[in-house]
């Protein structure tokens, strides 16, 4: 259970979090949850925006302590393992859970030294006992205290999938009876025959449709479309036309199975990433080379990987160096080179060097395995358009049930119109009046859109998410590490006069030798990369806001601004105070080196911008985004150096986090929603008050894939077109689907009434272009990056 906004006013929290899909009902775990903690006042779930809001006491609990447990809530409440599933239906998750609590005490009482865990997951209640006995002994003590309970030896078959299997069987026996029941009827078959084969394709035909239409009218209070076919159904039999209503079960059940298939099809193709981690890894234990399956790797095991393998844990490099291929977690197209001490991914494809690799998380943390799991989430998690629709097609469901009732009664009763053809048009109407193909037209893109978009480094948190993207008008970037590397480097080099270049970096480079300072670090780096030969530093003594002090070949070298310089009476000569003005114009943070006998001269460095940042400027804007805006805490002239490289179109410098946040409301109500892109650390409360927090480098950090709406996997900005030009595509296929269902319901009805359209016709024409819509939306996975 994964966070993703969250906002702090006084004592309430709010969390947005992802559940598995339970009915409403169930969400009171949650909430029985937190209110259990002391300083809990009152918490309050949204199956609409998953919103989690608690009230709590901050005299009892400080915020911090208030996050913690809504995550360790969220953790109890959605535990997932799968090895023993309930007997029968899917059970309700509140349901699972008091019987599960009923199974641990009954089994602490009956075992005492028995570890005992119930775990529920879509459906299933899993049951765990460690540390009492061997586990034929624990099946039969599960069976014989819990009849309604059933222990697998291997994992169950999930539910979803043994279902699917039955609704294509069930779907080809209704086509072959009613096959047979027609030609039975051509060829003087008898008429029980022919019944007995009509009432099977009824009742296989219609028997999952009636069984979800009576759930969702009974536990969700929904006339789902489901029952509105069954009526059809039945109402045709009743006129004596059982072969159109076998007909309309039929094509109702295949449309059914299509989207089933075509939807799930869609899901897998997350999961199949999955499946490119190896599931054993070749571990260093002591002096022996084992092999071991990856959920029994332990955090601090040292992984050995050949030239040409997958990754099979995250870890750390310890020794070797290689080209590393990760272009299914991050997007990028071309390998990255690492060397030890660098972060590696499971699944990721090893270039020709051979790897030493330390295990940092267990298999079920890593970060494959945490995108395929907010993926999935993200695809259970309803769009606007959906939730509106969704509520929409209650009360059109509604109106198309009452309007069968009023096509069938008013003409009999007031103009004594027959009862056949009335009754068989009211049925016409049932059909080709309901909105199967409005109401899918939106989760089937949004789920290929979100799929696209985490196959190609880009993790959108939620189909909400991914409709505001498509609606972004203006793009707010962070300066440091975002447009930039947010590594300084060295841009200018000014050697007093009578010093040369390479003396100035030599003298320097020595002095620095032993500090950890990054702009050190940049001058040391470009003096070896000049093959400097460098001299030992003694007597380094660092000088907190100001620079450093060291020996190097027995005289005194200070580095440093000017303040270092300033307070110690030292007088900066006039030619090198012309330089420094300059360097600081171009927006370089200056150095200045010294010794006792003369000045050394000054080093100006800068952060770098990021090589592609122009060309990510304009690619913005050719997918549509009206303004690209810098906001930064640096100085003016820093900003204006950077934003005039990248060629954004509006800078502010100089602003604290909450200045930031003001600037984002300005542009708002300016130009309209906009977004913005940083790191997910230090911009967390600018990335919450944007229509979409976009943070990069999600592979890398655990912070960025919990605070941002969207996650740009690599730590550049190359996806973040792709997911604009995504999210737009995915708002025009919408429509698209929405246009032409309700353009053929439209034309259905009329052809039903003005040219007394058959039936099998109309539930041609409707389940036809429910498929149609679906198959429409899946054209998102296949979209390729601009």
């Amino acid at each position: 259970m994964e966070e993703q906004a969250m906002t702090m006013k006084s004592t309430s929290l709010d969390q947005t979090i992802s559940i598995p899909p339970v009915s409403q009902r169930c969400t009171t775990i949650l909430e029985d949850i937190l209110e259990g903690y002391a300083g809990i006042r009152d918490a309050h779930f949204s199956m609409e925006d998953g919103r989690l809001r608690i009230t709590y006491d901050p005299r009892i609990l400080s915020p911090e302590r208030a996050l913690h447990l809504v995550r360790q809530a969220g953790l109890k409440a959605g535990l997932r393992v799968a090895q023993c599933g309930v007997k029968g239906e899917q059970a309700c998750a509140l349901c699972a859970a008091r019987m599960g609590e009923s199974m641990q005490a009954h089994f602490s009482r009956l075992m005492t030294a028995a570890s005992t865990q119930t775990l529920f997951r879509e459906g299933e209640l899993i049951v765990s006992l460690d540390g009492a006995s061997a586990p034929g002994s624990n099946r039969a003590v599960v069976e014989s205290s819990f009849p309604s309970a059933e222990i697998s030896p291997r994992p169950v078959v999930p539910f979803a999938f043994s279902r699917r299997r039955l609704e294509i069987l069930f779907t080809l026996i209704t086509a072959l009876t009613t096959l047979a029941a027609y030609l039975g009827g051509l060829y003087g078959v008898s008429l029980a025959f022919q019944n007995g084969l009509f009432l099977t394709a009824y009742l296989l035909g219609g028997v999952f449709g009636l069984i979800d239409g009576v759930n969702a009218l009974r536990e969700e209070r929904k006339l789902d479309v489901n029952l509105l076919m069954i009526f059809a159904a039945v109402g045709a039999a009743i006129i004596g036309q059982p072969l159109e209503g076998a007909i309309l079960l039929f094509l109702f059940s295949l449309s059914n199975t299509l989207q089933t298939y075509a939807l799930e099809r869609n899901r897998q193709a997350i999961k199949k990433l999955l499946d490119l981690r190896p599931p054993t890894a070749t571990v260093r234990r002591g002096s022996r080379i084992v092999t071991v399956p990856v959920e029994k790797l332990v955090i601090g095991d040292i992984v050995l990987v050949k030239p040409g393998e997958r990754f099979p844990i995250d870890g750390e490099i310890i020794r070797g160096n290689s080209e590393v291929n990760q272009a299914n977690i991050t997007g990028e197209s071309v390998p990255v080179f690492k060397k030890s001490g660098d972060a590696v991914f499971a699944s990721t494809v090893n270039g020709n060097g051979a790897l030493e690799v330390r295990v940092t998380r267990l298999a079920q943390d890593t970060t494959l395995a945490r995108i395929v799991q907010m993926v999935e989430q993200a695809q259970n998690s309803k769009a606007r358009t959906q939730t509106t629709l969704d509520a929409f097609e209650q009360i059109y469901a509604w109106f198309v049930l009452g309007g069968a009732v009023l096509l069938t009664l008013i003409p009999i009763l007031l103009f004594n119109q027959p009862f056949y053809p009335t009754f068989y048009r009211a049925m016409t109407w049932l059909v080709v009046a309901s909105p199967c193909a409005l109401v899918i037209s939106t989760p089937a893109s949004i789920l290929s859109a979100i799929a696209n978009g985490a196959r190609n480094g880009v993790l959108f948190k939620g189909g909400i998410h991914l409709e505001k993207t498509a609606d972004l008008k203006v793009i707010a970037f962070d300066k440091t590490g975002t447009l930039t590397t947010g590594i300084p480097v060295v841009q200018s080099i000014i050697p007093a006069k009578g010093v040369t270049e390479e003396e100035l970096l030599r003298l320097v480079a020595s002095a620095e030798s032993r500090s950890e300072h990054p702009l050190g670090n940049a001058i040391l780096e470009v003096a070896r990369l000049r093959n400097l030969p460098l001299s030992t530093a003694s007597e380094f003594r660092a000088i907190p806001g100001q620079g450093i002090e060291a020996h190097v070949d027995g005289e005194a070298v200070w580095v440093g601004n000017e303040r270092l310089f300033h307070e110690r009476g030292i007088l900066v000569p006039p030619e090198l105070n012309q330089s420094i003005d300059a360097l600081k114009t171009k927006g370089q943070t200056v150095m200045l080196a010294y010794t006792p006998r003369k000045w050394l001269g000054i080093i100006g460095l800068a952060d770098s911008i990021r090589p592609n940042a122009h060309e990510i400027v304009h690619s913005l804007k050719k997918v549509g985004i009206q303004r690209v805006v810098m906001l930064t805490g640096d100085n003016e002239a820093v900003a204006h150096a950077i934003a005039g490289q990248a060629g954004v179109d509006e800078v502010h410098a100089g602003l604290l986090p909450q200045d930031k946040v003001a600037v984002l409301e300005t542009l708002r109500h300016r130009y309209g929603q906009v977004a913005m892109v940083g790191d997910g650390v230090n911009d967390a409360p600018a990335l919450a008050a944007a229509d979409v927090g976009i943070a990069m480098g999600g592979a890398g950090s655990d912070v960025a894939l919990e605070t941002a709406d969207v996650v740009l996997m690599a730590d550049d900005l190359t996806n973040l077109p792709h997911a604009i030009y995504l999210a737009r595509r995915s708002r025009q296929i919408i429509w698209q689907n929405l246009t032409f269902a309700l353009a053929v319901i439209v034309f259905l009805v009329v052809s039903a009434f003005g040219l007394n359209l058959p039936l099998p016709l109309g539930v041609v024409g409707h389940e036809g272009s429910t498929v149609l819509v679906v198959l429409n939306g899946l054209r998102l996975l296949a979209l390729k990056k601009i």
